[in-house]
């Protein structure tokens, strides 16, 4: 059963996300990881990428990229915005050292973020030792460096392998749990997320430190708002600042300017999704 929200006696901080789009999409930009993980991405992608973080609405929260662009990319933005690499990523490989070498790449590289992806199929497969085992290794070779790790829900499909991930991830020391990689049939879902947040609620020494990351498939502010309205129900109005909450993303980038420059173009709709999703 999907975890119940606690009562933090204010509804969504007063703010009805899902109506007021300015607001969203000013909190959206504030919180944003802007993302480029393709296969080609050079220099030049990454100086573009970063560019477009220095939005003249305000700077996003990161950018996140490969980490052989990691130090190109530090050198490209000023540092209230934050840089992230991906290790693992996207296959969610059981190979520890492999993880531990590409976080280590990160560190070096002068990033401040690092997003790993579990593996995954080690979970489905019910090896949680290997899933405990390399997240534990990779916190461990990334002190003082804020860690999202990437559960991949849409593979996971279920509560309470959801929920599993979700704790597993807590007991090695993340900072943040993200859904997905962005590269799966399903990334993220509201029923993924309340699954997530309702773990992150239910944990004591998780509930006021611990982040959460939607990632993957977020293209509207509206859809962003669905996120932002689930964060302040399970989590409390506090938590919505890039310390406890970050949206993955690219294109969504071009509809909260549009929004904040007075052109609104975000979806009256938020995307459907399946009631079996996760």
């Amino acid at each position: 059963m999907t975890p119940s929200p606690p009562s933090h006696g204010v509804t969504n901080g007063g703010t009805d996300w899902s109506s007021d789009l300015h607001a969203s999409a000013r909190l959206a930009l504030s919180c944003l990881d802007l993302t480029s993980l393709n296969d080609p991405d050079s220099e030049a992608d990454i100086a573009r990428l970063c560019a477009r973080a220095q939005s003249p609405f305000g700077p996003v929260a990161a950018v996140c990229v490969w980490p052989r662009l990691a130090a190109f990319a530090r050198t490209q933005l000023p540092e209230h915005i934050a840089v992230a690499a991906v290790a693992n990523f996207p296959d969610g490989s059981a190979d520890l050292q492999r993880a531990v070498r590409e976080t280590g790449a990160i560190v070096q590289s002068g990033a401040q973020e690092v997003d790993v992806v579990m593996p995954y199929a080690q979970l489905l497969a019910g090896d949680e030792r290997t899933v405990a085992l390399l997240l534990q290794a990779v916190r461990k070779a990334c002190p003082g460096l804020v860690l999202k790790v990437i559960l991949e829900t849409g593979e996971l499909k279920g509560e309470a392998l959801i929920a599993r991930a979700s704790r597993l991830s807590l007991d090695a020391g993340a900072d943040f749990l993200k859904t997905s990689t962005g590269r799966a049939p399903i990334s993220a879902t509201p029923q993924a997320a309340r699954i997530m947040l309702g773990v992150i609620a239910s944990e004591p020494s998780a509930v006021k430190r611990v982040g959460f990351k939607p990632s993957g498939g977020i293209r509207t502010v509206n859809e962003a708002a669905g996120y932002i309205a689930l964060c302040s129900e399970y989590l409390g109005p506090q938590a919505l600042n890039a310390k406890r909450f970050r949206i993955g993303a690219s294109s969504v980038l071009s509809d909260i300017e549009a929004i904040l420059g007075g052109k609104t173009t975000s979806s009256t709709t938020p995307a459907a999704t399946p009631a079996s999703a996760y």
